[in-house]
């Protein structure tokens, strides 16, 4: 399957997954475009669309909670950011992305 395809079919796929979770894609299309082009590259490469700004590890189960949409696996975290580590999924409810930041997951995870 080209990329292209390959891209089309993810986009479908993710949009309705993320959108259970509560989830809609980033309005920036030129970097959603990139994100699920570099999915592409890694699913071919690794077997698995995995999120394109997390290192692969090469331990299977640490590895299986970056393959995209990973929200279910980091849903305290994102739900911080209110969108997942690429950006490529923001929270429904946001209107303006450029306002969310990045905050580290030790972050996240402290009480």
């Amino acid at each position: 399957m080209d990329t292209g395809k390959r891209k089309a079919y993810l986009r479908a796929w993710h949009a309705k997954v993320v959108a259970a979770l509560g989830y809609k894609f980033n309005p920036d299309e030129e970097m959603v475009d990139f994100l699920l082009e570099q999915q592409v590259i890694l699913e071919r490469k690794h077997g698995s669309p995995f999120c394109p700004c997390q290192g692969i590890s090469g331990i299977r189960e640490k590895d299986m909670k970056i393959v995209c949409p990973c929200i279910p696996f980091h849903r305290k975290h994102f739900a911080l950011m209110q969108q997942c580590w690429c950006g490529l999924f923001i929270d429904q409810k946001v209107t303006d992305p450029s306002k969310l930041r990045q905050i580290p997951a030790s972050e996240a995870t402290q009480d």
